[in-house]
């Protein structure tokens, strides 16, 4: 009897189940499209670049008042005018704004976190307005002292807006993106100076001898850049650190590609948002806790002040700041043929072209080995130029080589010396003092570029074009060796690693393919 009972319930379920059919898979049917993470879609991604860019329209103004003196010294300069500059009056001139860089860099770790990134943007653009339009008006005045007074003001004011430019649009474009597109969307700040040195030289290259109508250009283009920022909304995290969660909320879904409206749950959406809550809230209990001077005494926080403190003061060293200034001016003294101002837009385009390329190559090589053959490269240009001059009848005959030598530091300079420091700042330091340390590096950093633009003229009185040139390169191959045994390599780290490293003195483990994605997600909402 239970065998019978047993071969009936077979039978009931075999009516249940439906027939087997084999799935046939056609040949056509190809492998199963990748469906891309949330934040990188087309729609996503052309929001984030386009908020990057109308924040980076200002940073194109800080590259015009660098470049400013190399196209308008020889004007000023000129006693045949009525009004002229003296050496000294010159050097102030040329070096006034980066004495106020550092404190544009102290001003913007006090205002980024206190009135957003957005609205530390406006502010800076805005300083930088009214510096242009400063020194657009200052020859209206009859008085040579009050001209000059009025310029270097402006001036001050073009170098406060240097300072500020150097982190908050970096910053805006790390926490709004995710992190295979923020490599690219930082680099946006370095091409946005190096686009405004290219802009002035071109400017100079057609305008010459008019210092008022180059200035009134710039003015112009700076208050179209003002205007720019009005559309950007403010950074998401910003937002949670204020307590502002629904506008955080509806910011956010604009740069993932969502809706406006909650019309729809998106998991993905709802995670990271979240995880960007808990990020914000730890940032606020830590703050509350901790002061500035506590923080400063701690392994993670001063080492890397340290660490960038020296890479900007070796940066400035190598005469990377010195070329883009008294670019014209150099290229006289190296014996260029060819007119000098066309050579300083032949060094603007080279800088504008290489630093296309820089997030691929830091990417693909390391901030170590890209910043190693920067210096190394660097070094060997200006030892070349010395020995130019050193042996005229020999090397001092390849006419050539000058504007070769100069155009190849250029490069060889955006390939790591000039990029690298600014590119890691926002890498080095942990986030609860994100802000104050790499404000606190960047004032050095600037006040060592002023000492280096100041004393330029005199540099090159005392040693002479060829030893100062020799100079140049003997910083360069020392910064060389300064980043093959100090400078960490952060690529493929996680801010916990980098963290634990000052720390400890060494990485706890190695990033795997494993748990790359997780950590790539969980990094971008510490990037502040």
């Amino acid at each position: 009897m239970g065998q019978q009972q047993q071969q009936q319930e077979a039978a009931q379920d075999q009516q249940l189940v439906p027939p087997y059919r084999p799935t046939v898979i056609s040949k056509d049917v190809g492998k199963p499209k990748r469906v891309k993470p949330l934040g990188e879609g087309h729609a996503a991604v052309l929001r984030q670049e386009l908020m990057v860019f109308l924040g980076n329209c200002g940073v194109i103004g800080s590259g015009m008042v660098i470049s400013m003196p190399s196209v308008t010294l020889n004007q000023l300069r000129d006693q045949t005018q009525d009004f002229w500059l003296n050496d000294d009056e010159a050097s102030w001139y040329a070096s006034f704004n980066n004495m106020a860089c550092p404190l544009g860099g102290l001003m913007v770790s006090y205002f980024m976190d206190r009135i957003g990134r957005k609205h530390t943007i406006l502010l800076t653009n805005l300083l930088g307005l009214l510096g242009w339009f400063l020194l657009a008006t200052s020859f209206l005045h009859e008085d040579r002292g009050l001209i000059y007074a009025q310029m270097l003001v402006g001036r001050a004011l073009g170098g406060i807006m240097i300072g500020m430019f150097v982190s908050p649009v970096g910053v805006y474009s790390a926490e709004i993106s995710l992190p295979r597109i923020r490599g690219r969307l930082i680099l946006g700040t370095s091409l946005g100076l190096a686009g405004g040195i290219l802009l002035m030289y071109c400017l100079g290259y057609f305008i010459r001898h008019n210092i008022v109508l180059i200035s009134s250009i710039c003015c112009c283009y700076q208050l179209i850049a003002t205007l720019l920022v009005f559309p950007m909304p403010e950074s998401p995290s910003w937002l949670l650190t204020k307590g502002k969660e629904e506008r955080a909320r509806q910011v956010l879904r604009y740069f993932r590609g969502l809706p406006k409206k909650d019309v729809d749950i998106v998991p993905e959406f709802e995670a990271e948002l979240s995880h960007m809550r808990e990020v914000a809230e730890t940032s606020r209990t830590t703050s509350a806790s901790e002061s500035l001077m506590q923080m400063i005494h701690r392994p993670e926080v001063y080492k890397p002040v340290l660490l960038m403190t020296t890479f900007f003061g070796l940066q400035q060293g190598c005469g990377v700041v010195v070329i883009i200034v008294y670019a014209v001016q150099i290229a006289q003294q190296a014996g260029v043929t060819i007119d000098p101002v066309l050579v300083a837009v032949m060094l603007g385009v080279a800088r504008i072209t290489t630093t296309f390329f820089m997030s691929g190559i830091f990417e693909k090589w390391g901030r170590k080995p890209a910043g190693i053959f920067s210096a190394s490269g660097m070094g060997a240009c200006m030892l070349l130029l010395a020995c130019g001059a050193w042996f005229p009848d020999s090397v001092g005959t390849w006419h050539w080589l000058p504007v070769a030598c100069i155009v190849a530091h250029i490069v060889f300079s955006t390939m790591g010396m000039l990029t690298l420091p600014f590119f890691m700042i926002s890498e080095v330091f942990p986030q609860r003092a994100r802000g104050s340390a790499s404000g606190i590096a960047v004032f050095f950093g600037m006040i060592l570029a002023f000492i280096m633009l100041k004393i330029y003229p005199n540099m090159q009185a005392a040693l002479g074009t060829a030893n100062l040139f020799a100079f140049y390169a003997f910083i360069s191959f020392l910064a060389a060796g300064f980043i093959g045994t100090c400078v960490p390599e952060t690529k493929g780290r996680t801010l916990e690693e980098l963290e634990e490293r000052w720390q400890t003195g060494k990485f706890a483990r190695r990033l795997t393919v494993n748990n790359l994605k997780d950590v790539e997600l969980h990094e971008v909402f510490l990037k502040k």
